[in-house]
């Protein structure tokens, strides 16, 4: 019998700060519709990531995924395709 992976969330975002080790923060946008205004709001978030062997640098666009929890805040890793 085969058993089903949970499908795991993935973001595209930006790399904000890579001055921890094997780590990176990456902020990610997306447009949220007010619920009284009818306006679209640009929202953010900032994910800290796995990045193994610092190999992303500020300011590249890159892909997360969610692993395991690595640490207390960093729950994503960075994907190198």
């Amino acid at each position: 019998m085969e058993t089903k992976q949970p499908q795991r969330k993935t973001f595209r975002g930006t790399v904000m700060s890579t001055k921890m080790q094997n780590t990176a923060i990456v902020a990610v946008s997306r447009y949220v519709k007010h619920v009284k205004y009818k306006k679209f709001l640009k929202k953010t978030s900032r994910f800290a990531a796995h990045n193994e062997g610092n190999k992303a640098k500020e300011g590249d666009v890159v892909t997360i995924r969610s692993c395991r929890p690595l640490s207390k805040t960093k729950h994503f890793e960075i994907v190198f395709e």
